[in-house]
């Protein structure tokens, strides 16, 4: 990590402050939307549409990945007026994906340290009560899921970068009592390799997001095997081949693993996902391709219809073809399914969850919160957020709002990368940050639901 001055980083953060307080910001579209974290605060709302589309190429692509520092003294998550953040822990590797059990504790993947940690917080509090390492010696896990869905499971489900395991679960366990069960064995685990996991309500079926092994299908092979016609006839529409195949798909299975089948095709990276309380529908948050301009193409949080194909790599939000992949599939021209809700290019959205409980304003209820890890292919920062999915009726209105800033100090200093978001309990919200490796509590009020 970098360091900068405490004084100049306070200074930042103030002013950053200052605009938390401002209220009613005007709905930005078009090319307006397309800001940087310079114009980042509560309350800034964005509408882009795949009509906004630049096109590709436009502006040369960027490497601008550095600049993670220390945590500036007392620097917290900018929020909108009436919230608070409370740090629950620091100092952890890389805390990821944060799931909340039925009693409450909060289950984090801890991905770089090969364990899964658990934090049982004091009531009302941020701080932990109690804390525990519930299973270590596994190979870099992200998605956590509770089987069967309810009150009482009696597993807990981890997805690492290989496979997907097991653990028997009791309520309150802060321990695994036994060695992981095998459930689903020989994901691919290259390149992307945050695999998350989810149960459809009935608990009958276990969804699995498997990202791709590159950036545009680069060591796929120009046709498969028998050609692509051959193909297109015996596999899922858009379905991979070569080095790909398999991947780039969120994928379904039964719950011991077997009866495996193909959802969804063309989601180049599905950091995460979730079911929507309201729908049962499932979502997924996902990282689009690089190396094409600052705004293109969108990233995307979009529902999963079984059988559709999302685009990559040949295609990316509708029917904009690749210029690497130029008249290679025609046939899937027009096939392509157009995510709900878009977001700006190159945020790398990592996380989504549904706020249904009882701490926050009403209006909150039934809208999502997308974490966005920030950008890396851009010339200028942007993600590095929380940021809230407006739904009306239970379906999205493709805007959202800046949630949670305050993570990017400068130019070239970084000190929060939001990766895991869930809701607690109580009604609070859970943030993860893989930056300083926190984890922050954030409240409305007096933190009472």
């Amino acid at each position: 990590m970098i360091r900068i001055t405490g004084l100049a980083a306070l200074a930042l953060l103030l002013a950053s402050g200052a605009f938390a307080q401002q209220a009613g910001q005007p709905l930005l579209t078009g090319k307006k939307a397309f800001g940087d974290w310079k114009a980042d605060r509560p309350g800034v709302r964005r509408l882009i549409k795949p009509d906004d589309l630049p096109k590709p190429n436009a502006a040369e692509s960027a490497s601008n990945g550095g600049g993670v520092t220390d945590r500036p003294e007392d620097a917290k998550p900018i929020l909108p007026p009436g919230f608070s953040a409370e740090l629950v822990a620091s100092g952890i590797d890389s805390p990821r994906v944060v799931r909340v059990a039925p009693n409450g504790d909060l289950f984090v993947a801890d991905s770089r340290a090969n364990q899964i940690r658990v934090y049982r917080l004091a009531e009302g509090s941020a701080k932990p009560a109690e804390k525990s390492v519930f299973a270590k010696g596994l190979t870099r896990p992200y998605g956590i899921a509770f089987y069967p869905p309810g009150d009482k499971p009696q597993w807990v489900y981890v997805a690492n970068s290989n496979s997907i395991v097991r653990f028997a679960y009791r309520d309150g366990d802060l321990e695994a009592s036994g060695r992981p069960e095998t459930i689903v064995s020989d994901i691919p685990s290259s390149h992307h390799w945050t695999r998350d996991i989810a149960f459809s309500p009935d608990g009958r079926t276990l969804y699995l997001s498997v990202g791709s092994g590159s950036n545009t299908a680069e060591d796929m092979g120009a046709r498969p095997k028998g050609g692509v016609e051959e193909w297109a006839r015996s596999e899922p529409l858009g379905a991979t081949w070569g080095a790909e195949e398999g991947r780039a798909d969120v994928l379904a299975f039964d719950p011991d693993g077997k009866n495996r089948r193909m959802v969804a095709t063309g989601l180049r990276n599905c950091s995460g996902m979730t079911v929507q309380p309201a729908t049962g529908a499932l979502w997924c948050v996902v990282n689009e391709r690089d190396e094409l301009g600052d705004n293109v193409p969108f990233e995307y949080a979009t529902t999963v219809k079984d059988g559709a194909f999302y685009g990559w790599p040949w295609y990316y939000i509708g029917d904009n073809e690749d210029p690497s992949h130029k008249g290679a599939r025609p046939d899937l021209a027009g096939k392509v399914t157009v995510p709900d809700v878009l977001i700006q290019a190159h945020s790398a959205p990592l996380n989504i969850t549904f706020y249904e409980g009882g701490n926050f304003p009403a209006d909150y209820k039934g809208d999502a919160f997308v974490t966005l890890h920030g950008s890396w292919n851009r010339n200028v920062r942007t993600g590095y957020k929380v940021v809230r999915l407006r739904f009306k009726d239970g379906k999205p209105t493709g805007e959202y709002e800046d949630f949670a800033t305050g993570f990017v100090i400068a130019d070239d200093a970084v000190w929060g990368r939001p990766v895991g978001v869930a809701v607690a309990k109580d009604g609070a919200l859970i943030v993860t940050e893989d930056g300083n490796g926190t984890i922050w509590r954030v409240t409305y009020g007096d933190g009472r639901s």
